[in-house]
């Protein structure tokens, strides 16, 4: 019996004041993913690249971050994520995430 393999996910979402470093941000996150909604994106790749990208974010980005800036990622396992709608810039619908116990 083949057993599915399963997707790796981030979900990325972030505020940041700066509009030049909030450009670099967006456009960085735009070479792995794709945009969900302005400052939402989701990155689905191995765990290794997922690890190595949140590296960069920590080594390269967060020094430019201001103190009213957050960026909050969330790991996502696609095999268990619900979609709903559409999106005319994904194939697949919109994320819900479960994070009730057990979900």
């Amino acid at each position: 019996m083949k057993t599915k393999k399963s997707k790796n996910s981030i979900i990325i979402c972030y505020d940041i004041s700066n509009t030049k470093v909030r450009t670099k941000f967006s456009k960085f996150l735009e070479k792995y993913g794709v945009r969900l909604q302005m400052s939402v994106f989701e990155l689905e790749h191995s765990t290794r690249l997922l690890n190595v990208i949140e590296e960069q974010i920590k080594q390269y980005f967060e020094p430019l971050f201001e103190d009213c800036d957050s960026i909050f990622i969330f790991y996502t396992n696609l095999n268990k994520a619900v979609r709903y709608g559409a999106s005319k810039h994904l194939d697949n619908g919109l994320i819900f995430l479960d994070f009730t116990e057990g979900g």
